[in-house]
């Protein structure tokens, strides 16, 4: 009899359901049916069929919308009314698959630009890199299946998916969708296995595209032990930093940090964590936003009216709990928060100026608690923001055209928002990491880029 994992609720640590776990032999023959199905290229899936079951899924998740945000609240912790907002991206990012697959094309080369090239015309067109394998993370437990999965199908790669062990059944529910949908099985595989297995299976030689989305510290070790030819993307953390000017609009600027630190409970890899304001500005940013986080309602993801669901586990309570500690020791004042409300939940938490080398200052705090310092200089302020190893997304807000420039061009990452948080997103716009927080980009049009590869006929004439 096949093991199997439960899945438990995380905010009673109820049990919801359980999946079974697969041992290294079943993993080998999946890796077997997919590798096949990809070797057949006379048996590739045409475009057209790509895009009548994408067609589908998407009409099919439409019509089970409400029960999907109910799966995402109840395994994952997200607020309801925050997962279905998760389950309409999700919808709408299998529909831009379908137009992206439309954006597929090669291009002209000009080969008589000199005379050994005469005489031939040549040109190029995508096709699919090979068999697929993604290892997701439980924040998003379908968005970020769909970004990983529907790529995959659109592109024409069998693809093997394994979610996060704490979140599997929004994905398996995805993958029965993709198959109800006309999918056959093999072109998309759902697994669930211990680490060893997984680990295998990432770095087997059949495997010719790795999607992860997870931590910096698995990723690397993880791309360090590709097969030669594997490519990869990889999407971490960061430790997201906010410049604010003098000339900013605090109430105006304060709901959005709020949204953009506390959403999920700040268990978003672009959360905002570190806020750097003028010093005669920073307490006034620190109390505004301490007011807002203490109106937030946390408690079970289940009930519409909650704002903060729980912590995916109760042991990352215990680590944020920590942190804060640690930096309130250190001198930092909490202004809201700074302590756990039960097992499973953390509240909403404002520091004011923690040291610069405490670990909520210089690492992914992953939890709800957003840091605010004071500045003398803002030079001083772009050192600071800039001396991590991570650098994903950041923001700036200031009334003033000549900062807002300024920043984007000093702030060390991969987009900068102008008066916004660092945490907006559309799902097709480039979305990476630099340095440790990741390697190549996500973005629904860019992971199917790298999910294919260029091939060139010459023709002499």
């Amino acid at each position: 009899m096949s093991a199997s994992v439960d899945v438990l609720n995380p905010f009673d640590l109820e049990v919801i359901d359980s999946v079974d776990l697969s041992a290294w032999d079943e993993v080998d023959a999946m890796l077997d049916v997919a590798n096949a199905l990809y070797r057949k290229r006379d048996e590739w899936l045409p475009a057209y069929q790509r895009i009548a079951i994408l067609k589908e899924t998407a009409r099919l998740m439409s019509g089970r919308a409400e029960e999907l945000a109910m799966l995402i609240a109840s395994e994952g912790g997200k607020p309801l009314v925050d997962a279905r907002v998760e389950v309409t991206r999700a919808i709408d990012g299998v529909e831009l698959c379908i137009h992206e697959i439309g954006q597929m094309v090669g291009r002209e080369i000009p080969m008589d630009l000199t005379a050994a090239g005469a005489g031939r015309i040549a040109f190029t067109q995508r096709e699919p890199i090979g068999v697929v394998v993604a290892a997701s993370a439980f924040n998003h437990p379908l968005n970020l299946i769909v970004h990983q999965v529907a790529p995959a199908v659109a592109t024409g790669c069998p693809v093997i998916i394994k979610p996060a062990m704490d979140t599997p059944l929004s994905c398996k529910t995805l993958v029965d969708i993709l198959h109800q949908a006309g999918l056959p099985r093999g072109w998309c595989q759902f697994v669930t296995c211990h680490n060893d297995v997984a680990e295998k299976m990432i770095t087997d030689p059949r495997v010719g595209f790795f999607s992860f989305i997870g931590s910096a510290r698995v990723g690397w070790m993880l791309r360090s032990k590709l097969a030669p030819g594997t490519r990869c993307a990889l999407e971490h953390g960061g430790a997201a930093p906010v410049i604010v000017d003098d000339t900013a609009d605090v109430d105006a600027m304060i709901p959005l940090l709020a949204k953009g630190g506390f959403y999920h409970s700040g268990q978003v890899c672009v959360s905002v964590q570190r806020v750097f304001a003028p010093a005669d500005m920073a307490a006034e940013v620190a109390e505004k936003l301490a007011d807002a986080a203490s109106a937030l309602k946390v408690g079970d993801a289940r009930d519409p009216s909650v704002e903060c669901g729980p912590l995916i586990r109760p042991a990352e309570v215990d680590r944020v709990e920590e942190w804060v500690d640690e930096a309130v020791q250190g001198g930092a004042k909490a202004v809201t928060g700074g302590k756990r409300l039960g097992p499973t939940t953390y509240a909403p938490t404002v520091l004011l100026n923690p040291p610069t080398d405490a670990r909520v200052s210089t690492a992914e705090i992953f939890g709800p608690v957003v840091c605010v310092y004071g500045y003398d200089q803002i030079d001083q302020a772009y050192a600071v923001a800039n001396n991590l190893p991570y650098a994903f997304q950041s923001a700036v807000f200031t009334n003033t055209l000549s900062t807002a420039m300024q920043a984007v061009q000093r702030l060390d990452a991969t987009a900068v928002m102008v008066n916004d948080h660092t945490a907006f997103r559309v799902d097709w716009m480039p979305f990476a990491g630099r340095r440790q927080s990741g390697y190549n980009t996500g973005g629904i049009g860019y992971t199917m880029h790298d999910m294919t590869q260029d091939k060139m006929a010459v023709i002499r004439l």
